[in-house]
């Protein structure tokens, strides 16, 4: 049995076949299966039911998989520890953002990062949160700074930073600055600009209107929360975000049974050196994140 050989069947399962799986690893198709049936007689069991374009676990295969994934764990926990000990942080780092994310904190925190571990190799890639949840999940990346509004799963290690209901920000002079606040009717009645599906303050907008049995249809949405606040200063719309989102010149009204938005950072359990580094800088700029 070779790691090689359980890292192929790893990433068979997380993918749900062997031509994907092949892909992901730069690898040919022919070699991944070769690997795969040579780790199966060793093991004498099938991991895998072979169709003709999936891969699905075997009962052996549920119960050894899983297995196999901590096992690597340990082995890169292994390799970076090593490193650690001779005063240097090595390995992969894979970190998963919210898309166009600037928020000074994280910034300073990659920044310093960085300059502190140049041997670490980062890899940063973006998604709505409901992508980057997945991603998480399944081990594609190593960290997530997200947005949610529901608890995220009880595997991650989380550190939520940013809870506040969303709000409806309008433009001076707009009649809805004169209410306490709004209701999901007149978010219905009203030109909404706000983030696309996937993400933690679409969730909370979708939920608040939900429980109070209205369907709201955005007029605009857009990934970028800076997008959607300077069409909602020129008057394209009101603009549902979270509440430190509102700045000058658009006024904060609160909305009725809003529901929460969280910003928070996760990594899975049993991180490595580089992802526990990492989450230690990030956490000491946490301060500075609702900044932006």
């Amino acid at each position: 049995m070779e790691l090689h050989q359980l890292r192929y069947a790893v990433e068979v399962q997380r993918r749900g076949s062997f031509t994907a799986a092949a892909e992901m690893l730069h690898v040919s198709q022919s070699g991944v299966s070769a690997q795969v049936a040579k780790l199966e007689r060793e093991l004498g069991v099938r991991l895998f039911e072979r169709g003709r374009r999936t891969a699905t676990l075997t009962s052996e295969g549920a119960n050894l998989l899983p297995l196999m994934s901590a096992a690597l764990d340990d082995i890169t926990n292994i390799e970076q520890t090593a490193g650690e000990i001779h005063g240097l942080t090595r390995g992969n780092l894979r970190i998963g953002t919210i898309i166009g994310c600037s928020i000074p904190g994280y910034l300073s925190a990659f920044a310093e990062f960085r300059s502190a571990y140049p041997e670490v190799r980062l890899n940063v890639r973006e998604g709505n949160s409901a992508e980057l949840i997945t991603q998480l999940s399944s081990g594609d990346i190593d960290i997530a700074l997200l947005a949610h509004t529901d608890p995220l799963p009880a595997q991650f290690d989380v550190t939520t930073f940013i809870s506040e209901p969303i709000v409806a920000g309008v433009p001076v002079g707009h009649a809805w600055t004169q209410k306490p606040a709004v209701s999901a009717e007149d978010l219905a009645a009203a030109n909404i600009l706000t983030l696309t599906e996937g993400t933690g303050i679409r969730t909370a907008l979708q939920r608040t209107c939900s429980i109070a049995g209205i369907e709201v249809k955005p007029a605009v949405e857009a990934h970028s929360p800076e997008t959607v606040h300077a069409l909602a200063a020129r008057g394209a719309g009101v603009a549902v975000l979270s509440t430190s989102m509102i700045t000058a010149p658009l006024t904060a009204v609160a909305i009725e049974g809003a529901e929460l938005a969280r910003l928070s950072v996760a990594s899975r359990a049993r991180p490595g050196a580089a992802v526990r580094t990492f989450m230690r800088t990030l956490r000491a700029h946490l301060p500075d994140l609702s900044a932006g």
